[in-house]
């Protein structure tokens, strides 16, 4: 999928799964809609943030049901000279969030996120709601 689909952040998908508005509102429509997107990072980021086993399954059910595009090698590759990019610069950024970032950049689709340092990667599209 590129164009309209919506890579939903990990953040965002923290207040969907907290039922926390307007993002929790805003990531169901985008469920409903077919238009949300994850990668690998953001499964595990939110994986790695559950409490218990239960907490664990059912984040685990939520993250398959989301279709996930593929961070390729290439993509990581224009990750990494992004990142160094960036650091020329003076901005350090999670690496997670770049490529995340350049995952979205390559398929031509925009990142919902609360994190405001997606805003200082150039050529990313921030999903407004």
């Amino acid at each position: 999928m590129t164009g309209d689909g919506v890579i939903a952040d990990t953040s965002v998908l923290i207040d969907f799964l907290k039922n926390k508005e307007p993002n929790a509102e805003a990531v169901a429509a985008l469920i409903v809609s077919k238009r949300i997107l994850t990668t690998g990072i953001i499964m595990a980021e939110l994986l790695q943030g559950t409490r218990n086993a239960r907490e664990e399954a059912y984040v685990a059910e939520l993250t398959e049901a989301i279709p996930a595009i593929e961070i390729t090698a290439a993509i990581w590759i224009k990750a990494g000279k992004l990142s160094s990019s960036l650091k020329r610069k003076g901005i350090t950024l999670p690496l997670s969030d770049v490529a995340i970032a350049a995952a979205a950049m390559e398929y031509n689709i925009s990142v919902f996120t609360i994190d405001d340092h997606f805003k200082q990667i150039p050529g990313v599209r921030i999903h407004e709601i």
